[in-house]
C-alpha cells in the first residue's frame, strides 16, 4: 500500500486531450496534457485517388482507419494512461464528403457510374479538386448577396460547386439519397453518430450565412440553392445540408460539445467510450487556434509566457499565417470587414459573435518544390545536400550565403536585385481571386549551375515575401489592423524565408513552440473546450483556453537595415506591375482575338 502510495505522488494524474489533423497526405493525432505541451504524435498517410485531371478524391472509410491508427500509436508509443483522456477535437481540410441519408453508408463520388466498383468507398471529393468549372461561373454569375461573404467569388476549392457538380453528374435516384457534410463534420458524426454540423464549415465554405446577418432567417438560402440548381437541398429545412439550427439540426462554434465518443468509435480508437468530442474546424482554422493564443512581448525575441494574460482584442493585430502547400492567411475583428479576394468576414465560426477573414496563396510550399525541382541544378543539388546531409531548403540557403560573402553583397537579397519572379503559377487565391493568373520573370539568363538555382529559390521566397506584403495591405486598407504574423508549418523552419516576410511587411513574425504541430495542438484545444462542458451546456471560453495552454516560441524581427527595406520597397513596385500588366496583357490578347476560332 505504501509503495502505491509513493509511486501515486511521484506520478500524479494528469488529463489529456487528443487533437485529430487530417490534411490533404496525412492523418495525425497528438496527446496534450492539461498543461499545453504535446507528450505523444503520430500520423498515417492517407490513400489519394486521381481518376483524370484536375480530379482528387479520397474515403472517409481510409481517413478514419488512419486516424484510429495514429491514434492507437501515439497513446501506446507514449505510455499515455488511455482513461486520462477527457476530450476529442478533430480539424480536417474542406473536403465534400457524401454519405446516404437512409443507410449512412459513403456514397462513391468517382464518374461516370459512382457505383464504388473499386471497393475504396471514394466518398470524399478533395478541396483542390477542380472538376467543378462550369457549376463556379454558374454560381458567381448569380451575383447573390451571399458571395459577399466570400470575397465577392465562391471558389471551386468550395463545397457547393462539388455539390452541383453531382447533381449534374449523377443518377437523380443516387443524389436523391445523398447527404453532404465537410470533412471534419462527418469525422465528428463517425465518432459521435451525431448530425450536429460546424459553424467553421457551413459559413466558411457551403454558403450558410449565420441568421441575423444580413437578414438571414435559417442560415441556408433557399432563393440561391433555388437559382443554382439545388433546389433538392431546401427540402425538409435543408436536411440533407444539416438542416435548420434548433429546428431539425444543431450548429456550434468551434470545440463545443458533439456529443461523447460512441462504442464503436472507442472501440476503433482503443478508448473508452463517451469522451466528450469538439465541433471541429477546417484544418487552417485550427492553426489560428494553435499559434496566435500565445502571450509576447513585441520588443523582445521570444514569446513570454509570464506575460499579463491576453486580451481577446490582441487577437485582432495577429494574422495566422499556415503554411503548408499553399498558406492560409486568417484574421479576426469584432465587426464585419469586407475585404476584395479575401475570403469572409465569417460570423461565429470560431469564437461566438467574432468575424473571421481568410486570405490565401495558393501555391508557397509548392511553389518553392516546383522551382526547385524544375530547375536544371536540381539533380546536382540534391546529390551535394544529400552528401552533406541537409534537406535541399538548408542547403540552398547556405550556397546563398556563401554567394553573397563571396560576392562581398551586404544582403542576400542583393544576389536577387535584379531578377524580378512574379510566381502565380498556380493561380492567385487573394487579393486577385483569379485562378488564371500565372508567372513571369524579369531578367531570366542562360545559367543552368547551382548558382542559378540558388538565384531562382530566392527570388521565389521573396515573392512570397512580398505577396504576403501585398495580402496584408488589402486587408489593412479595407479595416483590418493587423500587425503582427503568427506562423506555422515546415516553412517556419526557413530563416531567409522568415527574415524575408518579416522586412517586406515590416512587421514581427512569430514561430511557434510546436512548428510542425501547431495545428493539431489547436486540435486537441477544441477537444480541451468539450471536455470542459458542465451540466448546463456551458463550457470555458475558447481564447481563455488558447492563453492557458499555448507555448512560448521565438519572434523574427523585422530588419532595421534602410537599404534592404530601400531594396524590398523597390521590388514591391515591381511586383505590382507584373500582376497588373498580366492582367492588362491578357485582357488585351483576347480583346484582338475575341471571335478567332475554327
Amino acid at each position: 500500500m505504501t509503495a502505491n502510495f509513493a509511486r501515486d505522488e511521484i506520478r500524479p494524474h494528469v488529463e489529456h486531450y487528443i487533437g485529430i489533423d487530417v490534411g490533404t497526405g496525412s492523418a495525425r493525432a497528438c496527446i496534450m496534457n492539461d498543461q499545453g505541451d504535446i507528450v505523444g504524435l503520430a500520423s498515417e498517410n492517407i490513400a489519394l485517388w486521381q481518376p483524370q485531371t484536375g480530379y482528387y478524391e479520397q474515403s472517409t472509410t481510409d481517413i478514419w482507419r488512419c486516424i484510429c491508427s495514429s491514434v492507437r500509436r501515439a497513446i501506446d508509443q507514449h505510455g499515455i494512461d488511455r482513461t486520462s483522456v477527457r476530450g476529442i477535437g478533430f480539424d480536417a481540410t474542406c473536403s465534400l464528403s457524401v454519405f446516404s441519408h437512409d443507410t449512412d453508408e459513403p456514397v462513391s463520388v468517382t464518374g461516370p457510374d459512382f457505383d464504388n466498383k473499386d471497393g475504396n468507398d471514394r466518398n470524399v471529393i478533395l478541396w483542390l479538386d477542380h472538376r467543378p468549372v462550369q457549376e463556379t461561373h454558374k454560381i458567381n454569375a448569380t451575383n447573390h448577396n451571399l458571395l459577399r461573404y466570400v470575397g465577392g467569388k465562391m471558389s471551386i476549392e468550395m463545397e457547393i460547386p462539388k455539390v452541383l457538380w453531382l447533381k449534374n453528374n449523377m443518377p437523380k435516384e443516387l443524389f436523391d439519397r445523398c447527404k453532404f457534410y465537410d470533412l471534419a463534420d462527418a469525422l465528428t458524426h463517425i465518432a459521435t453518430g451525431n448530425e450536429t454540423r460546424s459553424y467553421c464549415s457551413v459559413v466558411c465554405k457551403q454558403g450558410f450565412v449565420p441568421v441575423g446577418v444580413d437578414g438571414s432567417v435559417k442560415g441556408w438560402q433557399e432563393d440561391f440553392l433555388t437559382e443554382i440548381g439545388l433546389q433538392d437541398l431546401c427540402e425538409d429545412n435543408f436536411k440533407r445540408m444539416g438542416g435548420v439550427d434548433n429546428v431539425n439540426g444543431r450548429y456550434l462554434t468551434a470545440g463545443e460539445l458533439v456529443g461523447t465518443l460512441s462504442e464503436k468509435a472507442a472501440a476503433d480508437m482503443g478508448l473508452q467510450p463517451g469522451i466528450a468530442v469538439g465541433s471541429g474546424v477546417i484544418d487552417a482554422y485550427a492553426g489560428w487556434i494553435g499559434t496566435v493564443g500565445a502571450k509576447v512581448k513585441l520588443d523582445e525575441g521570444t514569446l513570454d509566457m509570464d506575460a499579463p494574460k491576453n486580451d481577446v482584442s490582441q487577437a485582432f493585430t495577429r494574422l495566422a499565417a499556415v503554411a503548408g502547400t499553399s498558406t492560409c492567411h486568417l484574421a479576426m475583428s469584432r465587426d464585419p470587414v469586407f475585404v476584395n479576394g479575401v475570403w469572409g468576414p465569417y460570423r461565429d465560426v470560431l469564437l461566438p459573435d467574432f468575424w473571421m477573414a481568410e486570405g490565401g496563396q495558393s501555391a508557397t510550399g509548392e511553389l518553392l518544390k516546383h522551382v526547385i525541382e524544375t530547375h536544371p541544378a536540381y539533380q546536382e543539388a540534391t546529390t551535394v545536400a544529400e552528401t552533406l546531409n541537409r534537406n535541399i531548403y538548408d542547403y540552398l540557403n547556405q550556397h546563398l550565403r556563401e554567394l553573397a560573402e563571396k560576392e562581398d553583397a551586404p544582403h542576400t537579397s542583393w544576389l536577387g536585385r535584379h531578377f524580378f519572379l512574379y510566381g502565380d503559377l498556380f493561380g492567385n487565391r487573394s487579393p486577385i481571386a483569379d485562378p488564371n493568373m500565372k508567372g513571369s520573370v524579369i531578367g531570366l539568363s542562360s545559367d543552368k549551375s547551382l548558382d542559378g538555382l540558388a538565384l531562382y529559390y530566392y527570388a521565389t521566397m521573396e515573392f512570397i515575401a512580398l505577396q504576403t506584403h501585398q495580402i496584408i495591405s488589402a486587408m489593412n486598407e479595407s479595416g483590418h489592423v493587423i500587425s503582427s504574423i503568427f506562423m506555422s508549418g515546415s516553412q517556419c523552419q526557413n530563416d531567409i524565408l522568415m527574415e524575408l516576410i518579416a522586412a517586406a511587411c515590416d512587421m514581427p513574425v512569430l514561430i511557434p513552440r510546436y512548428v510542425h504541430a501547431a495545428v493539431v495542438h489547436g486540435a486537441a484545444m477544441l477537444g480541451a473546450k468539450a471536455a470542459s462542458t458542465d451540466g448546463e451546456g456551458k463550457s470555458e471560453p475558447l481564447w481563455d483556453i488558447m492563453d492557458r495552454l499555448s507555448k512560448a516560441g521565438k519572434m523574427v524581427k523585422p530588419s532595421t537595415d534602410k537599404a534592404l527595406k530601400g531594396l524590398l520597397q523597390a521590388k514591391y513596385k515591381v511586383f505590382l506591375e507584373q500582376c497588373e500588366s498580366q492582367q492588362r496583357y491578357r485582357k488585351e490578347v483576347d480583346d484582338a482575338i475575341s471571335g478567332w476560332k475554327r
